[in-house]
């Protein structure tokens, strides 16, 4: 294994170890090797991020001495001095890991500047204005990330300077003022430190450095790769990046940018981006300002202008990526600061794919490689219905920043806004802009909207990367943070007032504005296509409802992998009698609600079956337990005292009938209680029932010519003596219903298997069943030990964050535990019939990690719910991609 440094010069360094250098490290690595305009620097390592904190967060001793040794190096280049009184080299110390997280750590400009190199700076650049408010940003960016005092401080002093003066705009300040701005912030900062502020160059980039590292622990690092499921194997660490510090606010002649090279939220292939003249790119990025359309740099800078669209080309084709590009200009000086994979919306990842498989820049399987499966759910949310937008006025209208519809309650703090969207509220979060510490809080919303801001501020890009509804740069929005208000057009909106939000248009609407259900565009269309021809496993449905069964096969679904039986019985036509069947007191009497009930089932297979023509529907016998069906014991009791009081004695004696058969069915842990096939054995005419209703249905479709093909599945099991019993009612139903209607009838017969025992002892299983189908949330129940409604709301939270638990297993599955039992049955299963039928029905068959393990592992299918099947098909193209060895001979589907 080739040792490694733990620093690099731009030049020097494997630009395709992203894992080692980080994203932002690579890309300028790469493009110092293009020969593009990239200010000198170079990467300290993601490796030396891991022994920081290894070391008990201390920098390895033989760091800092790399680190000195890179700076004369810059000095040679630059032909600037470190420490210097007369020619100051300045830095900037930035973060990046392998996989981009904008916003989520921290960057610090201007460092190297103290009470004697800032007079040199000003010498230097014959501009004493620009170099005391280089100063005071240095001084105000120090302070918040490697001291965390907090930006409200610095911001009222800023504004009170500027009363003082009596101007509005920061470029407007004279020297004086930056330099009492200077002194004020200083005595912030030792206020809060109870130390000198740190004034050598030597000491700010050691604490700076070690503040980029602390970052990628910091909370909402944390919580973005938590929410983005950015595990250790795909970034571990953070890299540091030192640059030398090029200027975009020296003068008119000076700008900063960022611009995108194809449109980041519809996907057309055109420049798209913002830049500020005489700016430095924290402006930009954090929304303070608005930025100019990047079309305006032609006129404003043509030069540079032709620069940047050279350099935008060169990358594109290079990196065959869209691009997401950082520039300065220093007095006419065109420089290139990042690139990156651009973060694109749902529907321009699609867009951008097909258009580039159509340019010859890459191929259909690096067109499905590169569309992150997760984030195409964008795609299958409701949009606006513009049929009833007249019917509701509107607020605002903004920048569309990411597209997508949301309504919500109007939210102004960013901790509520956690609160609120975590306990079930659905929120917009309203800004005047957003920082990277608001972050938190875009997961617990719908939708974000800000009031300043532009397409490339932090707000946009975040909420792009998310799939989440954004609009930006909406200036007639006046927000009031003190009075939780905002007022646009003379309306004002108070906190937990509703608004929607509509993201692809820009505009803000007063009320919850009704939405309709997506539609497939022609690119969607093209990529789902291409997928459906790479894959190698199943997608079926998670299905109850013809509906459902409809829109599943619309998205591409072949079939159901899990009809829930107990869902039928949930209609307000059908849960009463359901209750008198559990009520009836004798074998008599529940046989004939059964034979009620068993009609209307029969009558559901029959729809569902007919919309899956062609197709497996694998149909689940009731699994809840019988008293999830009766109110609660405590609402009975109340009921009671309710009724005791009004003076009504048959409602009394009624309701104390039922509370009594609650109390008879009640469970101490219901989970692992009398549910699924136990209630099969106890009650078998309830089974009897439901076998007989997919017959009968099979009957009917047959004679109508309709290719059905149903598949009875036993919830719970654990033994092959509990299958054996209800095989037994199986075989004599299929008897009666074939020697009745004079035709043979294929139904096959298989079991879920969730619970531990089963999958240990899947050779006896196989020895009846035809089929497994693993239901992975009850597995993952059973083989955690944890009850999911307990654990996800208590601790699983804490052991994600101490890294006990790298994913939340009921997401996705838990490969060495879990995907060991997996394992084990299919092997045994397989062994007995070598072409058995094997897939998995839990929530996991709609999450891209779990697709990969089951195509890894040789399953025939997954099924997810239907808004999840091309989320589905698409990672499961990605799991033949990059598994091309485990990909078998596609079987025939059938029409």
């Amino acid at each position: 294994m080739v040792k490694t440094k733990p620093v690099y010069a731009f030049e020097e360094a494997d630009s395709k170890n992203r894992m080692l250098l980080g994203g932002k490290g690579a890309g300028l690595s790469e493009m110092t090797r293009l020969k593009l305009p990239v200010p000198p620097g170079f990467t300290i390592t993601t490796e030396v991020c891991n022994k920081y904190y290894d070391n008990n967060r201390k920098l390895p001793k033989d760091v800092m001495p790399a680190v000195m040794k890179n700076i004369a190096k810059m000095e040679k280049k630059t032909g600037k001095k470190w420490n210097s009184t007369k020619n100051p080299l300045l830095v900037s110390v930035r973060s990046g890991a392998a996989i981009s997280m904008p916003g989520m750590m921290d960057t610090i400009l201007n460092l190297g500047l103290n009470e004697k190199t800032v007079e040199g700076f000003a010498e230097q650049t014959k501009n004493p204005r620009f170099s005391w408010d280089s100063y005071r940003r240095f001084i105000q960016l120090f302070g918040k990330v490697v001291f965390g005092v907090c930006d409200t401080k610095f911001d009222h002093v800023l504004d009170s300077v500027k009363e003082k003066q009596g101007v509005t705009d920061d470029s407007k300040l004279s020297v004086e003022s930056l330099k009492n701005i200077v002194s004020e912030y200083k005595k912030i900062c030792e206020e809060h430190t109870k130390r000198k502020f740190p004034d050598t160059p030597d000491e700010q980039l050691v604490l700076s450095i070690e503040a980029v590292f602390k970052s990628w622990m910091g909370e909402r690092a944390i919580v973005y790769r938590e929410k983005n499921n950015i595990t250790k194997d795909i970034a571990n660490g953070t890299a540091v990046n030192v640059v030398a510090m090029v200027f975009g606010n020296m003068g008119d002649d000076s700008a900063t940018g960022v611009v995108f090279t194809r449109n980041g939220n519809n996907g057309k292939k055109e420049l798209e981006g913002e830049y500020l003249i005489n700016a430095q790119g924290e402006d930009v990025v954090a929304g303070v300002r608005t930025g100019k359309n990047i079309e305006f740099l032609k006129k404003d800078m043509p030069k540079s202008h032709r620069e940047l669209s050279k350099a935008c080309a060169k990358l594109e084709k290079h990196f065959r990526e869209p691009q997401d590009i950082e520039f300065t200009i220093e007095q006419g000086k065109f420089y290139l600061l990042q690139t990156r994979t651009a973060k694109m919306s749902a529907s321009a990842l699609v867009k951008t794919s097909v258009d580039m498989v159509k340019e010859k820049l890459i191929g259909k399987n690096r067109a499905l490689a590169r569309i992150p499966a997760q984030q195409l759910e964008a795609l299958l949310h409701r949009t606006m219905d513009e049929s009833k937008i007249k019917n509701y006025k509107q607020l605002a209208k903004g920048i569309a920043a990411s597209p997508g519809a949301a309504s919500g309650i109007v939210v102004f703090d960013v901790k509520k806004a956690i609160e609120l969207g975590d306990t079930g509220n659905k929120v917009i979060l309203v800004r005047k802009e957003t920082k990277p510490e608001d972050v938190p809080a875009f997961f617990s919303s719908e939708g974000i909207l800000t009031s300043l801001g532009g397409k490339s501020s932090h707000a946009a890009i975040v909420s792009r990367g998310m799939g989440k509804p954004c609009i930006v740069g909406c200036p007639e929005l006046k927000i009031n943070y003190d009075n939780n208000t905002c007022t646009a057009n003379g309306i004002t909106i108070k906190e937990k007032d509703t608004i929607t939000i509509d993201g692809s248009a820009g505009t803000v609407f007063i009320g919850e504005v009704p939405t309709v259900e997506p539609k497939m565009t022609k690119d969607f269309e093209q990529i789902l296509d291409w997928a459906q021809k790479t894959k190698t496993l199943g997608i079926r449905a998670n299905a109850d409802t013809p509906e459902g069964a409809k829109l599943a096969r619309e998205f591409g679904g072949q079939g159901i992998g899990l009809c829930r039986t107990e869902r039928m019985f949930n209609g307000s036509d059908r849960i009463n009698l359901f209750v008198e069947m559990i009520m009836a007191e004798n074998i008599e009497e529940r046989n004939k609600i059964l034979s009620k009930l068993g009609q209307l089932q029969k009558s559901d297979f029959i729809e569902i079956l007919q919309a899956m023509e062609g197709y497996e529907v694998t149909i689940r016998l009731l699994d809840p337990p019988l008293h999830e069906f009766l109110p609660n014991p405590e609402e009975l009791s109340e009921r009671i005292q309710k009724l005791k009081t009004s003076g009504d004695a048959e409602g009394v004696r009624k309701t104390e009938i039922i509370l009594k058969r609650a109390r008879e069915l009640a469970e101490i842990n219901p989970m692992m209680g009398h549910r699924g096939v136990r209630v099969g054995i106890t009650y078998p005419e309830i089974y009897e029932m439901q076998i007989r209703a997919v017959f009968d249905a099979l009957v009917e479709l047959t004679k109508r010519k309709v290719k059905a093909h149903p598949q009875i599945m036993i919830p719970q099991i654990s033994s092959i003596a509990e299958l054996n019993h209800i095989k037994k009612i199986y075989d004599r139903i299929k008897k009666e219903t074939e020697t009745k209607h004079k035709m043979k009838l294929k139904i096959n017969f298989g079991t879920m298997i969730e619970v531990v025992r089963a999958a240990l002892t899947a050779n006896e299983l196989a020895t009846t069943a035809e089929f497994f189908s693993f239901g992975t949330n009850d597995l993952t129940q059973g083989t955690f030990s944890f009850s999911r409604e307990d654990v996800e709301g208590k601790f699983l939270p804490e052991y994600m964050e101490k890294e006990l638990l790298e994913r939340n297993p009921f997401q996705s599955i838990d490969v060495n535990g879990v995907g060991s039992l997996i394992k084990i049955g299919v092997t045994a299963g397989r062994e007995l019939r070598p072409n058995m039928e094997i897939g998995i029905c839990g929530e996991h068959g709609g999450d891209p990690n779990s697709i990969k393990f089951c195509h890894s592992i040789g399953l025939s299918y997954v099924s997810a719910s239907p808004h999840r099947i091309p989320i589905a098909i698409i990672a499961a193209a990605q799991a033949a991609i990059e598994q091309p060895k485990k990909a078998k001979k596609k079987k025939k589907s059938k029409k």
